[in-house]
């Protein structure tokens, strides 16, 4: 992986001005996930600083299933789906917690072994309601978070404080 290939796979993240609201300056990393070679070197990235460290690659629903996907097949081991509340017939465990206007609920299905190691992973880090929610998720399901990483952290929104030391690729103000 290269900082060349690092800056043009940072460059296909389109910002969206004013969505979902005005104000609001979206990113769309649609256009990095479709890039075969930009999504190899995000991930390479992504997963560098664990290699050896993990026994098994988590991914938040949605766009975190294809990092994880993805980065568990490159590395051989297994793949854990954390999923929005209702998609799993069987859940083994499901965590709270509070959204901006609200509250959401993941699940986890029980596939872990006991102090397996997990690389958490998903797209972006904004206030990191989500990736705290998946590290007690990890912790309920008996095994332990050897690292998190994600794309893109939205700086400004204290997502850090929430979920702790994230591994990300890219940073970006959140406005």
């Amino acid at each position: 992986m290269t900082n060349a290939a690092l800056e043009r796979a940072e460059s296909l993240i389109a910002q969206i001005p004013d969505y979902p609201e005005p104000g609001v300056l979206f990113r769309d990393i649609s256009p990095l996930i479709a890039d075969g070679e930009a999504m190899r070197a995000v991930c390479d990235a992504i997963v560098e600083p664990f290699r050896g460290s993990f026994d098994i690659v988590a991914g938040i629903e949605a766009r975190g299933f294809l990092l994880a996907g993805y980065i568990a097949a490159q590395t051989g081991v297994g793949m854990l789906p954390i999923r929005k509340a209702g998609k799993l017939p069987r859940p083994a465990a499901a965590v709270s917690y509070s959204l901006e206007y609200g509250t959401a609920t993941i699940e986890g299905p029980d596939v872990l072994k006991p102090g397996e190691r997990v690389l958490l992973l998903d797209d972006v880090l904004a206030t990191g309601g989500t990736l705290a929610a998946a590290h007690q998720l990890v912790a309920d399901l008996g095994a332990e978070v050897a690292g998190t990483g994600v794309i893109l952290e939205l700086t400004g929104l204290g997502g850090r404080e929430r979920a702790g030391d994230v591994r990300t690729v890219f940073t970006a103000p959140a406005y």
